[in-house]
């Protein structure tokens, strides 16, 4: 049995540990009033407590990986649904969007290019992560999972146009998915090369130079950026279109203007996804190839053997016969016997191999 303070199996953190408080993980926290940010420090429920005694604005609330205790204590200040902390404690989700009473809830999985020298050592193309939306009335709660989700960059863009961040929380919601369509861009930007990298390795004159786990690794990396990316099109086009999921709640006074900048989002999926299927599509073709290359390959070798392996039957039957312990073999106690033996196993191992090299086997 486990004692207090024992580390159980799979286990980083000691059983019984003292309650982390919510706020080390939160990054940020902001109140904006007309899309300018006010001095109200980055305590949530202070921030909260602002908004709804003056009716105006929103919260801004940007989390790391909280645990569960933390979210517990977030969603307690905001009302949030149980089911939208489990998720976004747990993470691991499809790219999806939720509708919780007023609250929308979004998932986006994130992806991130991993820079390599060689292709025949890299583990990992592809570093995936995830970011949460929670989006009400007055507040926005983005939670972030992964290394490189980072969303400093978005807010600070935001601040400095705030006459587009006056528009409400869902503002964020789509600044927050276009900085994940973006990255997407670049992703499948970077890939490009790869591949056709790959496609020349393949496609090159000697066959002994393909490596089919190259190309199988760049397979699971498409396929991993496919999942990422497609089924994020159905919560874009829902966010999108005219009396849609948007409009169904109170996240903006003027839904119209940011349907078009969601429309714009999906516009740059739809060429991500476009680009992603290109990839699928070559790498299943080049899998066949560089499969038919192997066997190809394979066969040759196996030729080859089975030339080499014929030549040296002959010898071998020669010496079986006259290892023999018969008592009357007359050749054996010829003075010639030797030399035209050998003469003979000689002049047929070479029209062996002369027959076997015209075919190209050797």
């Amino acid at each position: 049995m486990l004692q207090p303070g024992n580390r159980g199996p799979g286990k980083n953190a000691p059983v019984n540990a003292p309650p982390v408080p919510a706020a080390r993980a939160v990054v940020d926290c902001g109140v904006y009033v007309d899309g300018i940010r006010q001095p109200t420090g980055t305590d949530f429920r202070r921030a909260l407590a602002f908004v709804r005694a003056t009716g105006s604005g929103f919260v801004w609330l940007g989390l790391h990986e909280p645990d569960e205790r933390q979210m517990s204590d977030v969603a307690e200040a905001f009302g949030l649904h149980p089911l939208m902390v489990e998720d976004a404690v747990h993470a691991h989700q499809r790219p999806k969007l939720e509708l919780y009473d007023d609250t929308l809830f979004l998932v986006l999985r994130t992806v991130k290019y991993i820079d390599h020298n060689d292709d025949e050592v890299a583990n990992d193309i592809v570093e995936t992560g995830e970011i949460m939306v929670l989006a009400g009335r007055d507040f926005v709660i983005t939670v972030r999972h992964g290394a490189h989700t980072h969303l400093a960059g978005v807010r600070h863009r935001l601040e400095a146009k705030p006459d587009h961040l006056k528009l409400g929380p869902a503002t964020v919601v789509h600044a927050v998915a276009d900085r994940v369509v973006d990255s997407y861009v670049a992703v499948v930007a970077e890939m490009e090369s790869d591949v056709d990298e790959v496609e020349e390795r393949v496609f090159a004159a000697s066959s002994r130079d393909v490596d089919i786990d190259v190309v199988y690794l760049f397979k699971r990396e498409v396929l991993q950026l496919r999942r990422a990316v497609s089924p994020l099109g159905s919560p874009l086009n829902l966010l999108s279109e005219n009396k849609g999921m948007l409009e169904s709640t109170s996240l903006t006074p003027n839904s119209k203007e940011i349907r078009r900048h969601f429309r714009d989002v999906a516009d740059h999926l739809t060429l991500v996804n476009e680009r992603v299927s290109e990839y699928d599509e070559r790498l299943t073709a080049l899998l066949n190839a560089a499969a038919t290359k192997v066997s190809t390959q394979m066969n040759t070798d196996m030729r080859k053997i089975s030339a080499w392996a014929g030549i040296a039957a002959i010898p071998t039957a020669a010496a079986g016969i006259y290892g023999m312990n018969f008592d009357y073999m007359p050749e054996l106690h010829w003075k010639l016997s030797y030399p035209i033996l050998l003469i003979a196993l000689f002049s047929v191992c070479f029209s062996l191999w002369r027959i076997f090299h015209k075919h190209h086997w050797l």
